[in-house]
């Protein structure tokens, strides 16, 4: 492999030297979007719907917990609500001819009732987690009839998007002053004969004091995430 990446490199370089001043970068491949998710709720895991390779669609229901007393308590606010509901149009349509505070009292179980409805809502809802973006599956630690607790935040599904990557470049911070976003970079990855060719998307604005390296990142599809490379940034003559 190493043989290979050198004459990439060599390739890239005699190319790059007719037109251009080449600066050399390395990167890993990292997914576009990813996100460690938990259940923000505890209980007893009902289902889980999903594995590892798994693709998924934004709000599928990846798993779900016991929950029959968040669904018992949201039926009572929906139907607390009804009522409330009716009682205050009904104070409405009167409303000039009763005392304000007697209408504010109905006004107040209302909104009242509003209130406790999202609650419930809101708390038999943390009893399914949900994919926050289209994309695949990489990791899974949850089985039916494990306890999950809100108190403690354990992961229990990766998951990044399927197809979009992003290089995460490394250069030298000697050209912090040439490298610009919209340039041409040329590269190889690690295991692939292949030459790749990529554009400067973002330029991170600070060197890392460690290395002396500045990160950017050029937008990619379908490479494995945490795979190798290296290749050559193009830097016309008018920006040297």
């Amino acid at each position: 492999m190493k043989r290979a990446m050198k004459s990439f490199i060599t390739v890239v370089a005699l190319s790059l030297s007719l037109q251009a001043e080449e600066v050399y970068a390395t990167f890993t491949v990292d997914a576009e979007q990813s996100a460690n998710l938990a259940f923000d709720a505890s209980g007893i895991t009902k289902e889980v719907n999903y594995q590892i390779a798994d693709t998924v669609k934004k709000g599928a229901v990846l798993a779900s917990l016991h929950n029959e007393d968040a669904k018992a308590t949201l039926d009572t606010a929906q139907t607390a609500m009804k009522y409330a509901q009716k009682d205050y149009e009904r104070q409405l349509k009167v409303k000039d001819l009763i005392d304000a505070g007697e209408f504010d009292r109905y006004a107040y179980k209302y909104e009242n009732a509003k209130d406790q409805l999202a609650y419930a809502q809101a708390k038999y809802e943390k009893t399914f987690l949900r994919a926050p973006f289209d994309g695949v599956i990489y990791d899974k630690d949850i089985e039916v009839g494990d306890t999950v607790s809100g108190m403690m935040l354990k992961t229990v599904f990766k998951i990044q998007s399927k197809r979009e990557r992003k290089l995460i470049l490394g250069f030298d911070q000697k050209y912090h002053k040439v490298v610009k976003v919209g340039q041409k970079f040329r590269y190889g990855v690690d295991g692939d004969s292949t030459v790749y060719t990529g554009t400067i998307s973002k330029i991170y604005p600070f060197a890392n004091s460690a290395n002396r390296k500045i990160k950017a990142e050029v937008k990619a599809k379908d490479f494995v995430v945490g795979l190798f490379g290296e290749g050559y940034i193009q830097v016309p003559d008018s920006q040297k």
